[in-house]
């Protein structure tokens, strides 16, 4: 091992495919194992930079690695758990431990953390990194999540159980439907549910939130979409044994330091019910002409599909009723959701036609451009601008209900 891990360290940044050719230097060394652990650290580096940094963890499987959740996401999962067992003491499985990141986190807020794996290389990096790390309060149980290991997770008594299903079939391709991911969440609820009152569920960002929990059925009590980083990271859902009512919907922009291990939350919860039950507030020509600013919902926010209410409770004025664009005239009527998007100050308006573009290109020669619901996409417009890469200025084409097309030049705040 001490080998290993030196070799790992000599030879971070050298290139993997020469180690894999010229392993015939190195016949002490397990090169795949080798190669491995090199890149998966590299994968590390921007996502749990503790591990990255840290010169005696393994990480056997590089897929592991891609998968596993950031600082900012880990730390946002633990608390969230904490808050749903709401009480001291409280015991987590982790049924899908995968490298183990997922149950470090979570270890640092429970008392008690099993963590469950199929794969025997990842169960002893795990056993291995978490001695290293002095996490302690983990137990270690390689196995698969079935009737055979129903037995283990009724011994050790969680509060909650969490489960991160692999979303890969055969030949690696990517699956969405539940019952396609492993293990199978639908076949085994029922079961679980046995052990433990609660189940938090990690799914891919893509999947169709209403979809999934209809699937699942009345369980479903809240749904966190989890964005960071400009990105929708995660979509994860607490399905509670003894709920009966509505789920709500909380969709969350983290930013922090993952060098201080701290991260801030914006949010936004709603019910879909309040969602169907609103009328947004369409933009007319002249509140148009007279905006100072313009918001652009994040990916976490999007997805949620709180179209109509952003409208409502902020005052937002929505461009069209899908153009999912908002204007306003004041900024403090941002200032309760602009860290859930991007707020832009408007520098100009106008309709969209051959005229302005040739203007506006010869104005702004520097821009970012978006292009939404309109007759042409994103590169179509840039290409008709002829615009070059700006941090600046970014032009955007966007359809309206009361004013037709618009090419409306912003600047972000």
């Amino acid at each position: 091992m001490e080998r290993l891990l030196e070799f790992v360290q000599t030879n971070i940044q050298a290139d993997t495919s020469r180690l894999i050719l010229d392993r015939e230097k190195w016949p002490g060394i397990d090169m795949d194992i080798a190669v491995n652990c090199i890149e998966s650290r590299l994968k590390l580096k921007g996502k749990v930079r503790e591990w990255y940094e840290n010169p005696r963890l393994i990480f056997p499987l590089k897929l592991s690695a891609e998968q596993c959740s950031s600082s900012l996401t880990g730390l946002y999962k633990a608390q969230l758990a904490e808050r749903i067992a709401a009480q001291k003491g409280w015991r987590l499985a982790d049924l899908t431990g995968g490298l183990g990141v997922d149950s470090w986190f979570f270890s640092k807020k429970a008392s008690q953390v099993l963590y469950c794996e199929m794969q025997k290389a990842l169960c002893d990096a795990a056993k291995h990194n978490f001695a290293v790390l002095e996490a302690g309060n983990i137990e270690i149980c390689n196995c698969m999540v079935s009737s055979e290991t129903f037995s283990v997770i009724s011994e050790f008594n969680p509060d909650i159980i969490y489960l991160d299903p692999a979303r890969r079939g055969e030949g690696g391709r990517k699956v969405f439907l539940l019952e396609d991911c492993t293990p199978d969440i639908l076949t085994l609820k029922d079961d679980l549910f046995r052990f433990s009152r609660h189940i938090l569920l990690k799914l891919s960002p893509m999947a169709d939130i209403t979809m999934v929990c209809e699937r699942l059925g009345g369980c479903c009590r809240e749904v966190h979409i989890v964005g960071a980083g400009g990105e929708c990271k995660e979509l994860l859902v607490w399905m509670d044994r003894e709920w009966a009512g509505d789920y709500s919907i909380t969709a969350v922009e983290l930013t922090g330091s993952e060098d201080e291990g701290k991260y801030e939350v914006a949010g936004f919860s709603f019910s879909p019910s309040e969602e169907r039950s609103s009328a947004p507030l369409i933009a007319g020509k002249d509140e148009i002409g007279t905006a100072t600013h313009l918001f652009e919902p994040g990916k976490a926010l999007m997805k949620a599909g709180a179209y109509n209410l952003l409208s409502t409770k902020y005052g937002l004025k929505k461009l069209g009723r899908s153009t999912h664009y908002y204007i306003v005239s004041d900024q403090d009527s941002l200032a309760s959701i602009w860290k859930m998007g991007k707020v832009f100050s408007i520098l100009r308006c106008e309709s969209l036609d051959k005229r302005s573009i040739k203007q506006i290109a010869a104005e702004y020669p520097k821009a970012e451009v978006t292009a939404r619901n309109l007759p042409m996409d994103t590169d179509t417009l840039r290409k008709k601008l002829g615009t070059r890469s700006s941090d600046h200025f970014h032009i955007f084409g966007l359809k309206s209900d009361s004013a037709g097309n618009l090419l409306l030049v912003a600047s972000r705040q």
